[in-house]
């Protein structure tokens, strides 16, 4: 058996010693970093070789990478590094890994191309001021490979424990039964669908009834493909952190049920959570935990992967117990995990970790995406940036003095924008050149300021700076998937506005995501039409389809439809005298817990007002407005087996999805609302680009997306084959054909 590693992960597991320090960072752009190597490369003759690929071994091991560069004439062999700021100050640690690559490169070439000796340049190309400096070192032949065999020895020990976790991984894996004595209606054949998935290496979108399992049932038929397959990896992740607890709970019931079965399952953490200093700066000389990580990292590692289940609490355990930091013990263990469960952004975000080491890895993965609904808005959110001009204005007046030339220039800019704009909203075809410039020299300018002085920091500068950052990003991908517009606000004297770069489709970020994936499978209860998340998530089109049967009958679900009231904005004021008439009637003939939804705080708190004034002996409660955690528990809390009354909520909001409120916790609904999205400037702009992409600008923008939330809405009311319940359907526009196709096929409409 054989274990293949690439050059940079093996020197960042042999060559990393002393403090984690981020005080040389953050470094340039993924771009920034591209066009550095090429122009370095551009300087360069005729002769020089770029991207060079090789491959070593060592016992067992496969030793593999890409070497930047290739003078033949100066038999000198280059590593590229782009960097801002004092080069002086680079942390030590940081040079060494440098150094490390660049021997292992050099051997790796030597052997190849039976070199005696050769000439290694570290360059480290300046992004500002476009200068190189390179710092060289000759060696012969026999010291690069003692000391490439002296990195691969220093693995090898690790390398051998990982093959033998693989090995007694996969062989548990192939024989592991199902932890439960049979599979739950549907929950085989989505099982089925995922094993096929892996086994074609393609695409899923999977639609499939809340209650059958779908954690469980995507999970078990990858972890036996995983050995059958040859999958290094399965990620699974949620929107939410319900979806995510599941995922762990079933990982942990798989585990159990096979106590020979060496699974390593990981949760990730934001950061934001993971975080024990957050008054301090990532480095050595401000936290306790940055200070020597590398020299205690091994042993943590090692402590780590020893336990069952590497949720947060038991990360952080770990970390503790060593003296590191929780967060990046994390993102270490994350290369030796088999499952890991996290949210969205580790694998579909611009900056996603998970990605990254997949492509510098060449992990073979498949990626699970549970409540794959939200998607859509999530993956737009991601590609989209805004800026607040009160901001800006608040920043310049504490930026140190170095600063505020170019803040002051992006300010004039900006300036300059609402001037020429006489609309409050306003979509414009083109990025503004001459602001966009103003932002990259600010952007360029903190960079630098940050570098040269690594004890300053000021969080209000660092936000802008990231925010500009990620605004640059977007603008160099700029096209018929994204929007720019600004919306103005306030008086004169004391105009704000913001700037937007708005995601529209996210499938050109998203595909490269789904190629690196050997299969990916998105799947949920609501996701009709398939074609809608195919076209604006960037699907392959191999993409498989499957409407998972649903273990429920029409018999449970009483399906009501109020076709004589419309919910319409217009309507609204003479609407509510019917709808509280009709929920009345209902709770009259069967008491208990009933969900109201509505399509805003507004309608929904004017017909609880009414309500209460007219039935003021049932007991009402009503979601608000930025509920916390508890808040929101205490509003679930009412729901009891033995209770009753209506809880108004909002449909889109905290309790139209992810919540289980099972048997008499909740036996009704009332959904007053198709859940379209608000008719507004900006949503038109999205019809007006989707209707020119797709050519199904409303359904795309409008109909599909409330038809969602519907759906979800509804779908806490059944929630397991013995629940009974009654769903009304409240606008006359759920009497139209092209409405009811979308709501699911086991109803029985009137």
């Amino acid at each position: 058996m054989s274990y293949t590693i690439a050059v940079r992960a093996l020197c960042e597991f042999t060559a990393k010693a002393g403090d984690l320090d981020l005080r040389f960072t953050p470094s340039p752009t993924a771009q920034e970093g591209i066009a550095g190597h090429a122009l370095v490369a551009a300087r360069r003759g005729d002769d020089y070789e770029r991207e060079i690929c090789l491959r070593g071994s060592y016992g067992p091991l496969n030793v593999r990478g890409r070497a930047d560069g290739y003078d033949k004439r100066r038999n000198q062999l280059e590593e590229i590094k782009t960097f801002r700021g004092d080069l002086s100050k680079m942390p030590a640690n940081h040079r060494h890994l440098h150094w490390a690559q660049l021997k292992v490169y050099g051997h790796l070439l030597c052997a190849e191309r039976g070199l005696a000796s050769l000439r290694l340049a570290l360059v480290y190309f300046d992004i500002g001021s476009q200068k190189e400096t390179l710092i060289t070192q000759d060696a012969d032949a026999g010291e690069l490979r003692v000391f490439y065999e002296a990195q691969c020895s220093l693995f090898l020990a690790w390398a051998e424990q990982e093959m033998a976790h693989r090995a007694a991984r996969d062989a548990q894996l192939k024989s592991i039964r199902f932890p439960f004595d049979g599979f739950r209606a549907g929950q085989r054949q989505l099982a089925e669908a995922m094993y096929k998935t892996s086994a074609r290496g393609c695409a899923l979108l999977a639609q499939a009834p809340t209650g059958i399992g779908k954690s469980m049932g995507s999970l078990f038929p990858l972890l036996k493909a995983s050995a059958e397959h040859g999958l290094d990896k399965i990620f699974f992740l949620a929107a939410k952190t319900s979806g995510r607890r599941m995922a762990l709970d079933a990982a942990d019931t798989i585990r159990q049920s096979a106590p020979l079965l060496p699974l390593r399952v990981l949760e990730l953490t934001a950061r934001s959570k993971s975080c024990e200093h957050p008054d301090k700066a990532c480095h050595g000389e401000s936290c306790p935990l940055a200070a020597g990580f590398y020299d205690r990292l091994p042993a943590a590692r090692s402590a780590a992967l020893q336990l069952p289940i590497l949720d947060r609490e038991a990360v952080r355990g770990a970390a503790l117990a060593h003296q590191v930091c929780p967060y990046y013990l994390q993102s270490e263990l994350a290369r030796w995990a088999d499952v890991i469960v996290g949210d969205y952004n580790y694998y579909f975000d611009f900056t996603a970790m998970l990605y990254s080491l997949t492509l510098m890895n060449e992990w073979k993965v498949a990626v699970l995406a549970d409540e794959a609904h939200n998607m859509v808005s999530r993956a737009r959110k991601m590609y989209s940036a805004e800026m607040e001009h009160s901001s800006l204005r608040m920043l310049r007046k504490a930026a140190p003095e170095a600063l505020r030339k170019s803040l002051d220039r992006v300010h004039r800019q900006w300036s300059a924008l609402e001037k020429e704009q006489d609309e409050e909203y306003k979509g414009y075809a083109d990025l503004p050149e001459k602001f966009m410039g103003a932002l990259q020299t600010a952007a360029t300018d903190i960079g630098d300021y940050m570098a040269e002085h690594p004890q300053w920091f000021d969080g209000d500068i660092l936000d802008f700076y990231f925010e500009a950052l990620h605004f640059g990003r977007l603008a160099e991908s700029f096209g018929q998937h994204s929007l720019f517009d600004i919306t103005k606000s306030g008086s004169a004297g004391r105009s704000n506005s913001v700037l937007c770069i708005r995601n529209i489709v996210p499938a050109p970020f998203l595909k490269p995501r789904f190629e690196a994936a050997h299969a990916t499978a998105l799947f949920s209860a609501t996701l009709s039409p398939w074609n809608y998340y195919s076209d604006t998530l960037g699907m392959p089109p191999d993409t498989a389809w499957i409407d998972v049967e649903s273990p429920f009958d029409a018999a449970q679900l009483e399906v009501q439809v109020a076709g004589h009231i419309s919910t319409r904005y217009q309507h609204r004021e003479r609407s509510l005298a019917p709808i509280v008439k009709l929920m009345a009637a209902q709770y009259e003939r069967q008491p208990g817990n009933y969900l109201a939804f509505f399509s805003s705080f507004d309608y929904m708190d004017k017909a609880a007002a009414q309500f209460e004034r007219e039935h003021p002996g049932i007991t009402v409660w009503r979601q608000s407005r930025r509920m916390d955690e508890g808040e929101r528990d205490a509003f679930l809390a009412r729901f009891t087996p033995t209770g009753e009354g209506i809880g108004f909520a909002v449909l889109g909001g905290s309790f139209g999805e992810g919540i289980d409120l099972p048997g008499a916790r909740l036996i009704g609904a009332f959904i007053a609302t198709l859940g379209l999205p608000q008719l507004n400037p900006v949503n038109e702009q999205i019809r007006e680009r989707m209707e020119a992409i797709f050519g199904a600008g409303y359904d795309y923008t409008y109909l599909y997306p409330g038809l969602q939330k519907v759906v979800q809405a509804a779908g806490r009311v059944i929630r397991t084959t013995t629940d009974r319940g009654t769903i009304h359907l409240i606008d006359d526009r759920f009497t139209r054909p092209d409405i009811r196709a979308l709501l699911p096929a086991w109803w029985h409409l009137p």
